[in-house]
């Protein structure tokens, strides 16, 4: 069966330990399919910025799946990370651009009180150690901002981005680099993830480096009667991340213009923008 056209969804409480979580694995999530054929995606989600909200279901919830994965006879494990597992880190020499050899630094982390990029660091580091362990092969993606047609009414934070800058009229925003990718170039990249044999540890999944500004004249060129920002004001020093490795199997994506628009038509039809 191809993953492609017929994938296998599974909505679990990944705080859940027992044998339901292993036993809806096997059950739904094989039936039809060889075990060589076979790769789990997880996507993390956490809807609080509150440490303890944070951090501990992102670390639990990913090994209770890792778990249930090996007892699955599971081959592969994509696991979804964050840009924000690899940007985060003030040690990184100021002349290298941030590659998948590059991590959030933890401690930096819980200095900073930023508990969403701790708990992606924290998740992504144990799955990647679990792997090792108990030689699951274990493949994490790093995506940055991800843009493009919603696939559901309500809003999720990074969508939020752009609705804010089209709605709320900021008198001054800051022309910080954002770094963008469509969430169907990320869908692509985890079919790379899982069905290229070559696969082997993490990979940053990003399209476009973009100011600030220069984002919003390009969307207030096709739709210019939102309520854009008037000024911009010059951020502190930025650091960018790149997608090479991710390119050399093959990944590409598409016009940003193309994100752009079908974003925007998106919000539209799903009454956000009103």
């Amino acid at each position: 069966m191809d993953c492609k056209e017929n994938p296998c969804w599974k909505k679990a409480d990944l705080d859940d330990p027992s044998k339901d979580l292993i036993e809806g694995v096997n059950e739904e999530a094989m039936e039809g399919h060889e075990e060589e054929e076979w790769c789990f995606i997880l996507f993390p989600i956490s809807n609080t910025m509150l440490q303890v909200e944070v951090i501990e279901p992102a670390v639990k919830g990913t090994l209770n799946v890792l778990k249930a994965s090996v007892e699955a006879k599971i081959k592969r494990f994509v696991f979804v990370s964050s840009g924000a597992a690899v940007g985060l880190n003030p040690s990184w020499p100021k002349d290298r651009v941030m590659d998948e050899t590059c991590w959030s630094d933890k401690e930096y982390c819980r200095t900073t009180k930023n508990w969403y990029c701790l708990s992606k660091t924290e998740a992504e580091s144990e799955a990647l150690e679990f792997g090792k362990r108990t030689g699951l092969d274990v493949v994490s993606v790093c995506p940055t901002l991800i843009l493009g047609p919603l696939l559901q009414s309500t809003l999720n934070s990074s969508s939020l981005v752009l609705v804010k800058l089209l709605k709320e009229g900021y008198e001054t925003v800051e022309n910080k680099l954002r770094m963008i990718v469509d969430v169907r170039d990320v869908a692509e990249a985890l079919l790379l993830a899982y069905e290229k044999p070559e696969v082997e540890g993490r990979y940053i999944c990003t399209a476009y480096i973009i100011r600030a500004q220069e984002f919003v004249d390009k969307v207030k060129s096709i739709y210019p009667n939102y309520k854009y920002p008037q000024n911009f004001t010059e951020p502190g020093e930025e650091r960018v991340l790149t997608s090479e490795k991710l390119q050399k199997l093959g990944w590409s994506y598409r016009p940003l213009e193309e994100t752009f628009v079908d974003s925007v038509e998106s919000y539209q039809k799903a009454g956000i923008l009103n």
